[in-house]
């Protein structure tokens, strides 16, 4: 047989209604269209796109990369994609931890889960070997409970949110940094699936092992080279939270459900008050040289980036031990602080209760085991305000909840939550690279020029990074075209920077045909309405105006052209036949 280099050529398909397993074996035209990863995925779901999340024929697929298991830097991600339950979009997100690298030395590059069993279960998977089981967990068990079954290996769980039905409920990895958004914890659930344990014993064969080592060392040299990633102030000193005080000096840090954009508070919430407060160490993913996640000395993690704006100053909390215990429920119940904060911040200002009136803890924990108002608040922000005939007040696109970057203060970034296939998230563009950090270089923020181009190639660079499957914090750093160099040197095919970022471009275009399927059009492709009204708080000499939304539709309207999309945002059958996409017409 000949060698697979980087990959296995073999997908694991289980059906959890017939409790069957078989093998789907992938050819080089698909490895070489779609690298692996996110585009694996998009291309294995887009037959059942147009199926509701909780359909048994709706896959929920786990997929690895060429460069997992490999010892490429920060590759050892895993790409999950399904139907999101809160946005109705497809929905992809990378995960951390050993799962990836695990399925790999199992002799598997990914696993297609259809079905639904009659009863919740795991799933066990040794190298070849696959089997069911009854679920070891009792209801309401804590995600760390659940995982501290597994001590070897790699696992897979939902938490108690998604038994009670959350719509934002998270999959959980062992040895993973953070949440999952989109609620894929949910379709999980749903397929009565608690947890899939992975254990492999092989390994990954690589093409040429010493070109692999360059590789890798060119990548780490750059990494140590970046003030964003390892500088003193960097996510290596600090994690992602050391964007707080820079996001706030910038005027675009959202606070009350972005009524506010900057924190003016007296009590410091950034990620030096817990440094100082309690002191903390560096962690990160296996294989990562970033380590962008800090624990306390005590163990506990500290809150990332958004998840730490979220549960404080978006919802007027000050207190940062109400922050930390906040997001330690969030972990152990299973759900999206991001999606779970902005929905409380949402339920404050419709019912004009302060700070003060709420417990934000309380309410998490209502919302995750779905009683009193968490019954009304379990379906996300926009369902909620609809209900309530307020829907302008869910600051979602989507229904995906908005991270913690104001778009009122970076013009590129308005328009990638606008765009995003999957709803208001910037990191598909993460246009902040730009228009924050000035990094490849920098670009004013207050304008809308250039930025269609922009996002467009900073999606497909990242859809190609999500495929591989690498950190998406390493394209602060690194290029696809080191990248390049690294794959080429596991598989032993030619690759440039220019093929990767064309595979990108149809791993994209190939979510929005999904959508389109789904029924998403450009009126979908839009912020809320108070970015466009309400300006942002002015401060240090910088005022923060409403968008224009004349311009934001002229930006939008060039960035369908620049995408090869229909004037109204809808993928066009020539594009998709360009780019080697089958097309399907909805209508």
């Amino acid at each position: 047989m000949p060698i697979n280099f980087g990959r296995t050529g073999r997908v694991l398909l289980i059906n959890a209604t017939e409790r069957s397993v078989s093998a789907i074996e992938t050819g080089g035209d698909a490895a070489t269209f779609f690298i692996g990863g996110r585009g694996m995925a998009g291309n294995f779901l887009r037959p059942f796109a147009h199926l509701p999340f909780d359909s048994p024929q709706m896959p929920l697929i786990f997929m690895t990369g060429p460069l997992t298991g490999t010892g490429a830097p920060c590759s050892e991600m895993l790409s999950v994609m399904s139907k999101s339950p809160l946005t109705r979009t497809v929905f992809q997100f990378s995960a951390g931890g050993t799962f990836g690298s695990e399925l790999k030395k199992s002799g598997w590059d990914g696993i297609i889960l259809t079905g639904k069993s009659t009863s919740p279960c795991g799933i066990i998977i040794k190298d070849s070997s696959v089997t069911f089981e009854q679920s070891r967990f009792i209801p309401e068990m804590d995600v760390s409970q659940r995982l501290a079954f597994f001590s070897t290996g790699s696992a897979a769980v939902t938490g108690p949110a998604a038994e009670y039905g959350v719509l934002f409920s998270s999959m959980i990895f062992s040895g993973d940094t953070q949440q999952s958004r989109g609620g894929l914890g949910l379709v999980m659930e749903t397929k009565n699936i608690r947890y899939i344990h992975v254990r492999g014993s092989g390994s990954v064969s690589v093409h040429d092992l010493e070109k692999l080592t360059a590789a890798g060392e060119d990548i780490l040299r750059l990494v140590s080279a970046s003030p964003v990633l390892t500088g003193d102030h960097g996510f290596s000193r600090y994690g992602t939270a050391a964007l707080f005080d820079l996001v706030n000096s910038r005027g675009m840090l959202p606070c009350l459900n972005f009524r506010k954009t900057c924190y003016d508070g007296t009590d410091p919430l950034n990620a030096c008050a817990y440094d100082r407060l309690y002191g903390t160490v560096s962690y990160g993913c296996t294989g990562c040289d970033i380590h962008c996640g800090r624990r306390l000395a005590d163990g506990r993690p500290v809150p990332e980036y958004n998840a730490m704006v979220h549960l404080s100053a978006l919802t007027g909390n000050t207190s940062v031990e109400r922050t930390l215990l906040a997001s330690a429920l969030c972990a152990e119940k299973g759900m999206d602080p991001v999606s779970a904060a902005s929905t409380i911040a949402c339920y404050m200002e419709i019912t004009g209760k302060s700070p003060d009136e709420c417990d934000i803890v309380k309410l998490l924990a209502d919302i995750a085991l779905s009683r009193g108002e968490g019954e009304l608040l379990k379906s996300g922000s926009l369902r909620y305000a609809a209900a309530a005939s307020r829907p302008e007040l869910s600051m979602s696109v989507k229904g995906l909840e908005l991270p913690a970057f104001d778009p009122r203060g970076a013009y590129g970034t308005a328009l990638s939550y606008a765009v995003s296939t999957r709803g208001g998230c910037y990191s598909d563009a993460c246009a902040i690279s730009h228009e924050i950090l000035r990094k490849p270089v920098a670009t004013d923020r207050f304008t809308f020029s250039g930025k269609p181009r922009m996002i467009r190639l900073a999606e497909d660079a990242r859809s190609a990074a999500d495929s591989l499957t690498v950190c998406g914090n390493i394209l602060f750093a690194a290029s696809l075209e080191e990248y390049a160099r690294a794959l080429y040197a596991v598989t032993g095919t030619e690759t440039t920077g220019h093929d990767l970022m064309l595979a990108g471009e149809r791993i994209n275009y190939n979510e929005r045909i999904m959508n389109y399927i789904c029924g998403f059009t450009s009126a979908d492709d839009d912020l809320p309405a108070r970015f466009f009204s309400d300006p942002g708080t002015p401060g240090a000499g910088i005022s923060i105006p409403p968008l224009d939304r004349n311009k934001f539709l002229e930006a939008r309207s060039t960035y369908y052209r620049i995408r090869g999309l229909s004037a109204d945002g809808l993928p066009l059958e020539k594009k998709s036949l360009e780019l080697g996409l089958s097309w399907t017409d909805p209508d």
